[in-house]
């Protein structure tokens, strides 16, 4: 009875996903669980494939935000529940914490192998993506106006003009974006810039946002001339992207997201998981991956680097990939989480106050 009563607590705090079977389109051989920060539509190629090439296995694909993602696969995991066999996510901080505590299981195989040193970790979390975080312009909002090219430019524009820039700048929540505090804790590390960006951004009223899609949505419109820190995979995607939005590649650096992949520990079809993430980093996956999902692919065997970005060479400074691994546990500590997210409070509501006081 006590079992029962946890389990039905377990179930009351299981946050809400997007669901989807993928019935077993041959002889059924079993099936496979997946879950995923990326949108049903967008992997769903993936899927399709896959079940070409092997027909009895079933999947089902749940669609979940990263954060609450790791709570519920945590939860189930400790509570015995059958639950994912495999987890998808930006968060590459929390995939690799899952991989730190025990909840991930190992994979080597050639295709794993081929992957970039930086892309892989212990032989239980891979990154498959190779998508950089960029500033996100309107074009017809900023016609006539110079383009920031990086961090120290952006800081310059935004003194230069405050009022232009006045609540039309936007970015990632990092108190609800995990994608978004993994960036913001990699720009802490990384850019001598980014105390002065933060300061320039408060002081005229950045506007925060969970989702890529939302802030996007925004500067389409034109209600957001620009995005600092997006993903540029979701930006290209867009129908008609190249006429309405630009596209700019700090040349201080690019911060590079790997969207990363893991095996459950006690996956509930393990040989079934293991077929799909071989799958999903072999050349086949990457190729269609890059074709039918938008996504730029992480093998070195593919096109070029600048190719699969789909820009020149001369428009983006130095790559900087985030490598998985102990580092991006740092951020993770609770008093350096805090730490961080007090300062981003203080940000936002110093410009509230500001606002009111007028």
């Amino acid at each position: 009875m006590r079992r029962l009563c946890w389990l039905l607590a377990l179930v009351a705090v299981v946050p809400r996903a997007d669901a989807k079977d993928y019935p077993a389109p041959g002889e059924p051989e079993g099936s496979i669980t997946l879950y995923s920060t990326l949108d049903t539509a967008v992997f769903e190629p993936l899927l399709v494939d896959f079940q070409r090439l092997h027909p009895g296995i079933g999947v089902r694909y749940e669609n979940i935000d990263a954060t609450p993602q790791y709570e519920r696969f945590v939860r189930e995991a400790d509570a015995g529940v059958r639950g994912a066999d495999l987890l998808i996510s930006t968060a590459m901080d929390l995939q690799v914490k899952l991989v730190n505590d025990g909840y991930a299981a190992v994979h080597r195989s050639p295709s794993a192998g081929a992957l970039p040193s930086w892309a892989r970790w212990r032989d239980e979390a891979f990154g498959f993506t190779f998508e950089p975080a960029v500033m996100v312009f309107n074009r017809a909002a900023m016609k006539g106006r110079r383009i920031p090219q990086s961090r120290a430019e952006l800081v310059d524009e935004i003194r230069r003009d405050p009022a232009f820039w006045r609540g039309r700048i936007g970015t990632y929540d990092i108190s609800r974006s995990s994608v978004g505090y993994l960036l913001a804790s990699q720009d802490v590390r990384h850019s001598s810039e980014f105390g002065a960006l933060v300061e320039a951004l408060g002081d005229v009223g950045v506007q925060a946002e969970e989702h890529t899609a939302t802030l996007l949505d925004r500067i389409e419109s034109g209600e957001l001339v620009a995005g600092y820190n997006l993903l540029g995979s979701y930006a290209r995607a867009r129908p008609d992207a190249a006429r309405r939005l630009m596209l700019v590649y700090p040349r201080d650096h690019t911060l590079v997201v790997a969207r990363t992949v893991m095996i459950a520990r006690n996956a509930p079809n393990p040989v079934l998981a293991h077929r799909f993430l071989e799958y999903l980093l072999s050349v086949r996956g990457q190729q269609l991956m890059a074709a039918r999902c938008g996504l730029p692919p992480i093998r070195k065997e593919l096109d070029g680097v600048y190719e699969r970005l789909g820009v020149n060479e001369s428009q983006i400074g130095v790559l900087r990939p985030i490598a998985l691994g102990p580092g991006l546990l740092v951020y993770l500590d609770q008093q350096k989480r805090r730490q961080m997210l007090d300062t981003w409070r203080v940000i936002l509501d110093r410009h509230s106050a500001r606002e009111a006081g007028r």
